[in-house]
């Protein structure tokens, strides 16, 4: 979908993204102080200190020795709301360094962009394990050894050599859904315009989309709204993060989806990173929303076409999207 290169919203998650989920064992701050002595004697990780409040930029204090110990994970502060699970996308504060040798850099920071971050799809398989299970409304304080983030490859685009540590500190602020927008569809549409059947109760797959192949598309933009969303407006230039399905009006047929990766896609809205029919007809809807989207080529991917998914320069293209979360 996207013109872009980059898979997801954050350039900082966004590499952190590509590793892909897995499992790792994490020392937890109780767990840390039954340690060994002479554990604790090479395990650097425990010298990471955070002070600051929720919500608030964090100041964290890294040694100035090499990185050194298992996944640590510390509930810095204690929240009272529901636990993060790994059905769900949650969005909160971050602020990440780069603990290599003996020096650490500042990766990146949503404090100081004025917004939180989407945390959503697959995180480094150290960042899941330190936030599945922990309660919205805590800090956590993460240090991921590198065979918990990048392996022996490490993350050349980032700057993250093979056997640097990663250092999170993050804010859980709230939670969505991920598998699809919650309410019931308003209406199929159809008509001269495509049917949308919505799946089964329950189920993680997405709308089933049906195409007349052998009615004229129409030539301008087509937005419905299928459901409508109780969330706040999308705005251009917001972090978007959605579930889609794309179909070739010409042919009928899926050319992609997220949804059957059981991935939500994200992306910057309004600003030229996917195809103009989304900027366009995206823009205003609200979060929760289902939407239908009849894209002319034009809006599209033009005369050029895209032809790696089979998509001519003369196709009109199909889309339902369901809005999972903006910031």
């Amino acid at each position: 979908m996207r013109r872009a290169a980059a898979l997801v919203i954050t350039p900082l998650l966004a590499g952190f993204a590509l590793a892909g989920c897995g499992s790792s064992s994490s020392t937890s701050a109780s767990s840390s102080a039954s340690s060994s002595a002479s554990a604790a004697a090479t395990d650097t990780y425990q010298a990471v200190t955070v002070t600051g409040s929720f919500g608030k930029a964090p100041k964290v204090t890294i040694p100035k020795e090499t990185g050194t110990g298992n996944l640590l994970t510390k509930t810095l502060i204690q929240g009272t709301g529901a636990k993060l699970t790994n059905t769900e996308g949650m969005v909160g504060n971050y602020v990440a360094y780069d603990w290599s040798g003996k020096t650490s850099k500042l990766l990146g920071s949503s404090y100081t962009s004025g917004s939180p971050s989407l945390f959503v799809g697959q995180l480094l398989p150290g960042l899941e394990t330190s936030l599945i299970g922990q309660k919205l409304g805590s800090r956590v304080l993460a240090v991921i050894p590198p065979k918990d983030a990048f392996g022996t490859s490490g993350n050349s685009q980032e700057g993250i050599g093979a056997k640097d540590t990663l250092v999170f500190v993050i804010d859980l602020d709230s939670t969505f859904p991920t598998a699809s927008v919650p309410g019931t569809q308003s209406t199929t549409v159809g008509g001269a315009l495509p049917t949308v059947t919505p799946p089964k109760s329950g189920s993680t797959a997405g709308p089933t989309i049906s195409v007349d192949t052998k009615a004229t598309a129409p030539k301008a933009l087509q937005v419905k709204t299928l459901i409508t969303g109780t969330g706040a407006k999308v705005k251009s230039g917001q972090d978007l993060a959605v579930q889609y399905t794309g179909v070739i009006w010409r042919t009928g047929k899926v050319f992609d989806s997220s949804w059957s990766r059981n991935q939500p896609f994200t992306t910057v809205i309004g600003q030229g990173q996917v195809i103009k029919g989304w900027d366009t007809g995206l823009v205003g809807q609200t979060v929760g929303s289902r939407v239908l989207l009849v894209v002319p080529p034009a809006q599209g991917y033009g005369t050029a076409g895209a032809s790696t998914a089979g998509i001519k320069g003369t196709d009109t293209l199909v889309f339902v999207v369901d809005i999972l979360a903006a910031v």
